[in-house]
């Protein structure tokens, strides 16, 4: 199972929101750049990158943060956040990154997937941010009816791959994930599921991986000392 260590950009400085509350944020470091060489030389091959203000806003606030993140490392990044064109899909693979996540495309402008899926194949992921199993857009400030599991099977038949699946309720609380709902999102899809939201421990990296799942990120953990990057890439 592949360890995404995140990344989430506000304002171009590291931080952690609470339950997606862009009122609620701890900042953890101004150089996002630093945290991401510092993963890899901890043993990182994998990075997870949120530009939470292109979430918020649909506009590419801190792409060269991100293409800095890539040429100055060799991370496998995966990146999303506000990303709903197809320039700016090819912008962001272009500078390096190995795989982008479209969200609220996926639901405002599922031919943006379409369309994307058939250009770059399995460098697109479908992000699926869930809160009572209702998927959120906008940078998880507003809701939509559409529900989770319906979600990921209308883009698998799209022919997505790979789904970052968030569990609103539970990220940045270190409360540990949704083990119930990833497996079923898991069993009933077939997909390959990146698990996202409530990591608090080594213990929980273990359950997720016992889901079966693709991957699993972990943020606030590693930056309030939780878990360790020496356990996480030992």
């Amino acid at each position: 199972m592949i360890i995404y260590p995140a990344i989430d950009i506000l304002n171009g400085k590291c931080v952690r929101l609470f339950k997606g509350d862009y009122s609620k944020v701890t900042e953890y470091s101004k150089n996002p750049l630093e945290v991401a060489i510092a993963f890899m030389n901890a043993g990182a091959t994998h990075l997870h990158i949120v530009d939470l203000d292109g979430a918020k806003t649909g506009l590419s606030v801190n792409t060269e943060i991100i293409k800095s993140i890539c040429s100055n490392t060799n991370l496998l990044v995966q990146t999303g956040g506000g990303i709903r064109t197809m320039e700016r899909i090819k912008e962001l693979i272009s500078a390096g990154a190995d795989r982008v996540v479209l969200g609220t495309a996926a639901i405002k402008n599922p031919e943006l997937v379409r369309l994307a899926v058939k250009e770059y194949k399995e460098k697109i992921v479908v992000g699926i941010d869930a809160l009572n199993d209702k998927v959120s857009v906008d940078g998880w400030t507003s809701s939509s009816d559409q529900n989770a599991i319906g979600l990921a099977m209308t883009m698998k038949d799209m022919g997505v791959s790979s789904i970052v699946y968030t569990d609103i309720s539970k990220d940045g609380t270190l409360e540990g994930p949704n083990i119930i709902a990833l497996k079923e999102m898991i069993l009933k899809t077939g997909l390959d599921v990146v698990a996202s939201g409530g990591i608090k421990d080594i213990d929980d990296i273990e359950e997720v991986k016992k889901t079966g799942a693709y991957a699993v990120i972990t943020g606030k953990a590693i930056y309030e000392g939780k878990i360790s990057l020496e356990s996480l890439f030992k």
